[in-house]
């Protein structure tokens, strides 16, 4: 780019903040005036939230928060169902299973599915005072267990409901793997290259089974990502991926499944998103699929894809002679996991699954990875550096003790009479706990406990000296506030779900460490370049089963989304949320609630998942007699939490062995540079961290 082609784009930028500025403008009028149309209309007598909502393309919820008057006056404030968003990538199943879609020209809706050095003080008794509110915002309310005989019939396991190991062998699927951007196809040892069109799912499946006329059962995507190729004329990626994946496909019509392990329906995700098809008056099923589901590229051909799933399966079968891969990391963990409950002994009925009432509190409670930027005044406006510490493997260092048995209740009353030894005993045990928490008058650092903010499912983690708050947290991160290297925090229980310790997850996790551990060998000591990136990446889908595995027993309420002509828009659901429309189709997604599904274990998610925001404050190295983590860094130096990364100022000599749990440096970006203030320039100052240690090391 030469000079007057610089001055040129700059005068083009300008052009465009000022179109987007005027947008912005006319969108707010747009909505103000939009408000007001609905404040009108409830005023009519007859009015109705579920009438108003698709017409203005907005949920229920939202609609009567504008205008309250047309909440029924049987429904609860805190019943009004809340605007939904989606989960994270990191920590929820990425292929849920869904109804079918009625076929082309149906009436009906149609649907797709998308621990410390210090010794702790006395614990305080309970006390009575209300919270005070956060200045500025109100924070959404955590559900309690019901006082009395009501919450006390909470605490058993569905009937009838149990994890057993499985009776029956899976069968493998013949896969394909797709770059979509150069239309190089590589079927076993086999490489095509298919005139791909326009793209579209229809092309996709018409050129691949044209070249692989047999059969093909799984189609992976390395490369092209073909259902965002109409992005820019939709608001929203997953408006395109819904509108690619509903698109229709001559001679194939939506999956509507079959088979014990069959999935139905599509599934909308933004990314990485699943197709799911059956050809007309055929018994040909076939998924397209991102290969993002299971680990990140960066420019690998189909071929090296292929050879990493090869060494997966391989590496796997050393453990699991049934052992197979799956259309994602999520279904093959759970599968694999099924595959080591003992035939034999203490748990060979089964493990049972809780009840609804506890799934339910344990997915309204218990959140996921921990995900916080610290900004100026908290820490200072200029950074002389910034340092990535990567914990490996992070999860796999949990999963060695989660809860079993049938869960018994705490009370306040019943943790107040018991000794101080005996309370740190439970609270370092495998437990669920309803705390009010206050931070310490002189404290100077990170937050330690996760507190209900605004918005669905949103976590904040209060630092302010004196601030008080009432909370659900797991028993590791308890045991950190109280036992801390820094100050005891002041925690008050209010009540709590208590499990015996058990090792349901032992013999699974080991053998996904020793596949993991045999897989990163290979990437480092591999004299061929192509296998050792094949080893790495295999490497990487071994972390994928584990950490979605993990997520896939929290289990969460399944959510629905679907599409219905605007012509008949009072079709939509009532208790949809609209998410998008155009000219012909309204997108609403709506949830349907827990599944009778047998190996829904939210309490292992939620254990492992405390016990991994616990480490990222404060861990035990024993070999080396040391700690790491954030608490062990100067106030001001931690400038971000991201799941399994800190992100700090200042460099640390942490030990590094290799192992589940170890930091990682992982980036170093030199200063002085401004603290991010937003989570995209984190990420691009990570990036950039990245990239320079990687050419400090190879210099």
């Amino acid at each position: 780019m030469d000079a007057q082609s610089y001055n040129t784009a700059l005068t083009e930028l300008r052009t465009m903040r000022d179109e987007i500025k005027k947008a912005r403008t006319q969108l707010a009028k747009l909505e103000t005036d939009r408000n007001k149309k609905i404040v009108q209309l409830a005023s009519y007598e007859k009015a109705k939230a579920e009438r108003i909502a698709p017409a203005a393309g907005l949920g229920v919820a939202d609609v009567v928060a504008i205008a309250p008057a047309l909440a029924p006056d049987s429904l609860a404030e805190s019943d009004i169902p809340q605007p939904l968003s989606p989960e994270p990538p990191t920590a929820r199943a990425a292929d849920e299973p869904a109804p079918h879609s009625p076929q082309q020209g149906a009436t009906a809706p149609a649907m797709t599915t998308t621990a410390g050095p210090s010794a702790a003080p006395p614990l305080p008794a309970r006390t009575t005072a209300p919270d005070p509110p956060a200045v500025g915002e109100t924070p959404r309310k955590l559900p309690t267990i019901p006082a009395s005989n009501s919450g006390d019939a909470w605490f058993t396991h569905t009937s009838g409901l149990a994890s057993t190991r499985p009776n029956f062998t899976q069968q493998a699927r013949s896969t394909v793997f797709l770059d979509t951007d150069t239309g190089v196809l590589v079927h076993r040892n086999q490489t095509h290259r298919l005139d791909l069109a326009g793209r579209s799912a229809a092309d996709i499946l018409t050129a691949v089974f044209h070249t692989v006329p047999d059969g093909v059962e799984r189609i992976y995507i390395t490369a092209g990502d073909p259902w965002h190729r109409d992005a820019d004329r939709h608001p929203y990626l997953r408006d395109a991926v819904a509108a690619w994946l509903n698109a229709p496909a001559l001679d194939w019509r939506t999956d509507t499944g079959r088979g014990r392990d069959r999935m139905a329906g599509h599934f909308v995700h933004a990314r990485n998103p699943v197709g799911r098809y059956q050809r007309d008056n055929s018994d040909s099923h076939v998924e397209i699929r991102s290969v993002g589901e299971w680990f990140d590229l960066d420019g690998d051909d189909p071929a090296t894809v292929r050879d990493a799933f090869v060494l997966l399966w391989q590496a796997l079968r050393r453990h699991w002679s049934d052992a197979v891969l799956m259309g994602s990391p999520s279904q093959t963990g759970r599968d694999l996991w099924t595959r080591t409950i003992p035939a034999r002994g203490q748990h060979a009925d089964g493990f049972p699954v809780l009840s609804e009432e506890l799934r339910s509190l344990l997915h309204a409670t218990a959140g996921q990875g921990r995900n916080e930027l610290l900004t100026p005044p908290r820490v200072p406006e200029q950074l002389p550096q910034l340092l990535e510490y990567d914990r490996t493997f992070a999860y796999a260092k949990h999963t060695w003790k989660p809860p079993v048995g049938t869960p018994r209740r705490i009370t306040a009353a019943t943790f107040a009479a018991w000794s101080q030894k005996e309370q740190m005993r439970v609270l370092y045990g495998c437990g669920h706990w309803q705390v009010r928490v206050t931070v310490p008058a002189t404290w100077e650092h990170v937050g330690l406990l996760p507190a209900p903010a605004p918005g669905d499912r949103a976590w904040h983690y209060p630092a302010e000296p004196g601030t008080t708050f009432t909370t659900w947290a797991g028993g590791p991160e308890i045991h950190t506030a109280l036992s801390n290297p820094i100050q005891p925090w002041k925690i008050e229980i209010l009540d709590g779900i208590l499990w015996d310790d058990g090792k349901p997850l032992d013999d699974w996790a080991k053998k996904l460490k020793e596949t993991w551990t045999n897989l990163t060998a290979q990437a480092h000591f591999q004299g061929d370049p192509h296998q050792a990136r094949a080893a790495h990446l295999a490497s990487r889908a071994v972390r994928s089963i584990l950490l979605y595995g993990i997520g896939s027993f929290a289990q969460r309420p399944r959510m629905v989304t679907g599409t219905t002509p605007r012509n008949l828009e009072r079709d939509v659901p009532p208790d949809a949320e609209i998410i998008g429309f155009d000219d012909e189709l309204i997108t609403w997604q709506k949830p349907t609630g827990f599944t009778r599904d047998p190996n829904a274990h939210p309490e292992w998610a939620a254990a492992i998942w405390s016990g991994a925001r616990a480490a990222l404050l404060t861990q035990r190295h024993r070999d080396d007699d040391t700690y790491a983590g954030a608490l062990h860094t100067p106030p001001g130096s931690v400038i971000a939490f991201r799941t399994d990364a800190l992100y700090l100022t200042q460099p640390q000599n942490w030990p590094y062995h290799h192992q589940p749990g170890d930091y990682l440096l992982k980036g170093h970006l030199t200063g002085p540079l401004a603290a991010p203030t937003t989570e995209e320039e984190l990420l691009t100052a990570r990036n950039a961290g990245r990239a320079a240690l990687t050419t400090a090391r190879e210099t």
